[in-house]
Formats: structure tokens, C-alpha cells, sequence
């Protein structure tokens, strides 16, 4: 079998890796792989679309790969530069180089008629064109990924606009500027947070409908600081991301909670709840102006922004109003998380611009929201406008227009190519056409894209050579929208999922998720050097997050360093959750609303049987091995 790979980003290497070694663990014949990259260096965005002071918003325990480690001296996250560097040894860790081929853009791809396809590359020695032949593509870039720019009357008179493609320091905001940044996304809150520490002279946010910023790391607050407690500076709090725990949230939950509100209900409370006691408002930690909309505000619906450094300055103006009531008092007596000291520098939270007049000055939309009110009367004359308003991914390669030989492509009958958004698996390939594959495109409301991309790449190149083990063929789309977000059909990102549940799924999938008979038994054994094996593992395996590790326990991708990881670097984690939230909120509360609901429901389920057959035989239809 011949395998192409488009991108030479995380998941396009991921996924490379996987079809070189898939011999090794599915008893198969070996599969010749190339990986196209049309820069002249892997990393994709890490790499190509990153400003001074980049970080990952996600942490090294849950975006690294699961049989890759970072180092011990990483910090929980890593800047863009140093994850490159990851990627980098990671080629190198499992021979990847000699397969990738770097400045070498994909023209097009067309199918052949018996089967399989073409792909047309342009050869970065000499330039010629070059053709590929293979039976399966995995998509993992987008080719031509443009910067998104709204179109926005009289944007021209303003003396520099730049989208934040191009934004590479804060030197290019300059001195004494004024700086209005479009988008507050995490990019936007990034460039808000290096421009309100440059020498600028204001800095103002534009968005459309609010956001949500979330910590980074599970909030620490402080007890009763009305008699003087002040935080632990030295304490850094696990990373959010990696703070869940699984059992009975994801593992081994009955299919009716599963495909019920009730989990999605139940995190909306409690990220509402929390919010506020924590920091005296919902809509975000310390988060007094710029809320999401009540409409769109649910947890079943959002995209959480973890670059919250920003925020501080952008509540300034309002912070007082907000914390001035006697419940807030008495709240903020009790329990507080520490209020980053902004130095008197703000940020100016504005709707977003209806026009740019001959002058310069921007007249914004009246969104009925505070900032409005606050600088309606203002005349702000922007001297730089920073886009950071996204990107859009096209698919120039699936066009037979710009095929270098559009006429033989038609003359084949070649049909056209689904792309993300109209994918009916696990929104990864369409059933009708298994042998092209769309990997790390989905987006996690919070989480990572790059593991996601891993457990995908292992559930395709699964499908491909030894679909047998796969626990139902084909996959049933009825486990799907226990996942997926429920976005409105007018969002522009429909393929947005809940990080933990996917990874299940997938894991599900595969059969690799491990029973709790097999994680003791694995536990009891103790393969490992590392002391304490038997309980820590099962511990890991309840309160950790999805972390691909426990995933190669077992099952057809089973890799032997993975209970080392597990009860070493992974259990360090877990360990390292503190006090009432992480040990109460985050685990111990869930497990026991949940546990005890779905072991009502397998214990109600005989009864059910019994009286309405039809409920009983769609439940147990759905029902994997590993429940």
C-alpha cells in the first residue's frame, strides 16, 4: 500500500509515522509513505504563523504524543519554538526525514480510474512537475491557509493595517500608538496582552459577540483573604486541560447519560458556578465586561480562550462597578483568585467598527454592551489595525482547475473530494470514501488538536489495513453527537468537539479503551520499575484526563512504555491537582453524580428489557466491548 501525507505540520507527522510503523503492531505488510510540505520546514503553524514570546495554550502533558515524552526541565507549556524543536527530534526519534519532502507543494489530486489516486507535486529540484501514484491521501493542511480580513468601509484611511499572519514582534506596533486590535480569539488577546506592554499609547480590543477566557491553569484561590492569606507564589496548579477525570465522565458511562444533556448541564453549572465564586463573575475568570452572549453562552457550545493574560487590563475600567456590591464584598472576603496587577494600564474592549471615516476615526456598532457606552462619545483615530480575525483553509489541490493538466483529469471521469465540514465518520473521512482522510481538523472546546490528530491517524491507518479490528465496521454514526458541540447552524467552525469524549470515542473505536478489571489486573502485575505501580495506575486511569497513554494499554496499538508514562510522568500530574477544586470539583463530584447515575441505569436496564424491548435493543446496539 502507498500512503500520501499533505502537511508537514503535527498531524501530518503524526500521522506518517503511524503508516511506518503500522507493520510493526497490525502484523501487516509495510506501507510506503511520502509526506508533501510546501515550506522548506516541518511545524506547520508552529513555525510558520508565530509572533514573539509564542506559547502553546495547551499543555506538554496532553499535546505531546503519547510514545514521545517531553523532557523533565519543560515547563507545563511550551513555547511555539520549543515544540517545534519537539517535532523536530520526533522526526528524528522515529526515522521520519527520509520520507518527508520539503518544498514541495501539492498542485493536485485526482482519482485513478480503477481506484486510487494521483498526486501532482512540483519537484523542489528542479521545479518539473512530478506524479504520485497511492491508494489512500491523508489530508493534514489546508495548502493554502489565507488570512481572513472583513471587509470594512474606509479601512484605507487608516495609516497601517496588518493581519496577524504578518505580526511577528511587538516592535512593529511602534511608539506612542495607538493600537486597535479586530478578533479576540486567542491570537487577538496575545497581541492585546504584547501591545498594552509595549510603549503604545492605547490599545483597544474589537469584538463581535464576546468570549470566554478561561484559565490556563485550575484556578488556586486564595481562603479568607480578608485576614491577610496571600497565594503561594511558588505553587503552580496543573493545567486545566489536564485536571478531568474520566471515570464515569467519559469511561464507562451508560449510553443513555452519555447521549443525554445532563453531563453537558451539569458542566455548564459548574464552569458558571465556579467562575463566579472564584472570581465574582460567570462569563469568565475575572471576566467583568466582554461576555458571551446568553444565547450562545453554554458549555455545549463555546470555545474556550486560554490566553487570558490580556484580561486583567481589559476588566480595569470595570472591575470596580462590578466587585462593589455587598454579596461581591463578602465573596471576595471569603475567596478570591489574585487580581494581576495592571499598573494602571487598560485595554479598551470596543463593539466591532461599522466604518472608518475620511478622518480616520472609527465609528463603531451599537451592541447595547457597556463599551459601547463608554466610548460612544470618544473620537479614536487608530494609527496601527491588527486583523487577528483567523484564517481560511481552502483545498486548491481538490480544484481540477488548477490542475497542471485539467483536461486529462477530466477525460479520467475523476469525481470531486469531500472536505471538513461534509465528513460523515468521526469527521474524518466520508463513508463513501474511507481512502482520504482529514486529520487534526477538528477543534476542541478545550483541549488539544494535536493528540486528537494521534488517535485519529491510528483509527485510519487501522481502517486501512486491518479493518477487522475495528469494533463495528462500519462505525456508527448514532455514537456521534455525544461529542460533537452543539454549534448553531450558522457557526462558521461545524466541526467543533468536546476534547475528552472524542478521545474516548476513538479509543472505543479501536478497542483500546481498557476494562476495570484489566487496568487492576495491569495494575496488580506491575510491569514497571516504578514503585507504587498498583495503585497509582488505577488512580491515573480514574483521575487523569484522556491522555493518549492509557490508550496503548491494550488494544492493536498497545506499545509497552505506556504504564511507565502513565504511573511516572502522568501520575506526577495528577498528584500535583490541589486543594478543594481539584481534588472535589474536578473528580470527586462528578464521579459520584455520574457513577451512581449510570449504575442506576445498568441496574434499571433488565426492567427496561422487559418492558419496551425496542429502547432495550437500540441501547445495546450501541454498547462497546470496553463498558
Amino acid at each position: 500500500m502507498r500512503v500520501a501525507v499533505i502537511g508537514g505540520g503535527p498531524s501530518g507527522l503524526v500521522t506518517l509515522k503511524y503508516l511506518l510503523t503500522a507493520h510493526r503492531f497490525l502484523d501487516s505488510d509495510p506501507i510506503e509513505a511520502v509526506l508533501f510540505e510546501a515550506e522548506d520546514a516541518i511545524g506547520g503553524t508552529f513555525t510558520h504563523r508565530v509572533y514573539e514570546d509564542a506559547e502553546l495554550v495547551s499543555s506538554k502533558q496532553l499535546t505531546t504524543f503519547s510514545d514521545f515524552r517531553p523532557r523533565e526541565d519543560d515547563p507545563d507549556f511550551l513555547s511555539a519554538a520549543r515544540y517545534v524543536q519537539y517535532l523536530h527530534d520526533y522526526c528524528t526519534r522515529f526515522s521520519l526525514w527520509p520520507h518527508v519532502k520539503l518544498s514541495t507543494p501539492v498542485v493536485s489530486v485526482r482519482r485513478r480510474p480503477l481506484g486510487g489516486h494521483v498526486v501532482s507535486y512540483r519537484s523542489n529540484l528542479a521545479g518539473q512537475m512530478v506524479e504520485y501514484e497511492c491508494d489512500a491521501i491523508a489530508v493534514c493542511s489546508g495548502l493554502h491557509v489565507t488570512p481572513n480580513l472583513p471587509t470594512i468601509e474606509g479601512m484605507n484611511h487608516v495609516p497601517q493595517t496588518l493581519h496577524s499572519a504578518d505580526f511577528k514582534s511587538k516592535a512593529q506596533l511602534g511608539v506612542d500608538k495607538t493600537v486597535l486590535i479586530l478578533g479576540s480569539g486567542e491570537t487577538g488577546m496575545d497581541i492585546c496582552y504584547m501591545a498594552v506592554n509595549a510603549p503604545t499609547k492605547r490599545v483597544l480590543l474589537s469584538h463581535r459577540d464576546g468570549f470566554l477566557c478561561a484559565p490556563k491553569r485550575v484556578p488556586d484561590p486564595v481562603i479568607l483573604p480578608i485576614l491577610g492569606n496571600k497565594p503561594d507564589a511558588t505553587r503552580l496548579n496543573v493545567p486545566v486541560d489536564s485536571s478531568s477525570a474520566s471515570l464515569f465522565d467519559t469511561a464507562y458511562v451508560h449510553p443513555w447519560l452519555r447521549d443525554h444533556m445532563l453531563l453537558w448541564e451539569y458542566y455548564d453549572i459548574f464552569i458558571k458556578s465556579t467562575l463566579w465564586l472564584v472570581s465574582g463573575t460567570k462569563y469568565g475568570l475575572g471576566e467583568w465586561v466582554g461576555g458571551i452572549s446568553k444565547e450562545r453562552y453554554h458549555a455545549s457550545k463555546i470555545f474556550f480562550n486560554k490566553s487570558n493574560k490580556a484580561m486583567p487590563y481589559i476588566s480595569a475600567p470595570y472591575r470596580s462597578a462590578g466587585e462593589s456590591g455587598l454579596v461581591q464584598k463578602i465573596r471576595s472576603s471569603l475567596i478570591q483568585v489574585p487580581v494581576a496587577d495592571t499598573h494602571g494600564r487598560h485595554i479598551d474592549l470596543a463593539p466591532w467598527p461599522s466604518r472608518v471615516d475620511s478622518n480616520g476615526l472609527v465609528r463603531f456598532l451599537n451592541n447595547g454592551r457597556p463599551e459601547y457606552d463608554r466610548l460612544k462619545d470618544e473620537e479614536i483615530k487608530p494609527d496601527i489595525v491588527v486583523f487577528a480575525t483567523g484564517y481560511t483553509q481552502t483545498f486548491p489541490f481538490f480544484d481540477h482547475d488548477h490542475d497542471h493538466d485539467s483536461a486529462t483529469a477530466a477525460a479520467s471521469g475523476s469525481s470531486s473530494y469531500a472536505t471538513p465540514g461534509g465528513l460523515d465518520t468521526r469527521d474524518m473521512w466520508h463513508s463513501s470514501d474511507p481512502s482520504v482522510a482529514f486529520i487534526g481538523f477538528v477543534r476542541p472546546s478545550f483541549g488539544a488538536i494535536p493528540p486528537l490528530a494521534e488517535l485519529q491517524a491510528q483509527l485510519w491507518v487501522l481502517s486501512l489495513v486491518c479493518p477487522r479490528l475495528l469494533v463495528q465496521t462500519p462505525l456508527l454514526p448514532t455514537d456521534e453527537p455525544h461529542y460533537r458541540l452543539k454549534m448553531p447552524a450558522t457557526a462558521r467552525i461545524r466541526y467543533g468537539v468536546d476534547h475528552e469524549s472524542y478521545a474516548y470515542q476513538l479509543a472505543l473505536d479501536m478497542d483500546a479503551a481498557p476494562s476495570l478489571a484489566e487496568i487492576l489486573q495491569l495494575a496488580w502485575v506491575g510491569k514497571t520499575d516504578v514503585a507504587g505501580t498498583w495503585y497509582k495506575l488505577p488512580l491515573v486511569w480514574a483521575l487523569g484526563a484522556n491522555f493518549n497513554a492509557k490508550f496503548r494499554l491494550r488494544g492493536p496499538w498497545r506499545w509497552e512504555g505506556a504504564e511507565e508514562v502513565l504511573v511516572g510522568e502522568l501520575w506526577d500530574t495528577v498528584e500535583r491537582r490541589g486543594g478543594f477544586f481539584g481534588h472535589i470539583t474536578l473528580s470527586g463530584l462528578p464521579m459520584l453524580v455520574f457513577g451512581g447515575i449510570s449504575l442506576l441505569l445498568y441496574v434499571l436496564e433488565p426492567l427496561l428489557r422487559i418492558i419496551s424491548p425496542g429502547a432495550s435493543q437500540s441501547t445495546m446496539a450501541r454498547k462497546t466491548k470496553s463498558g
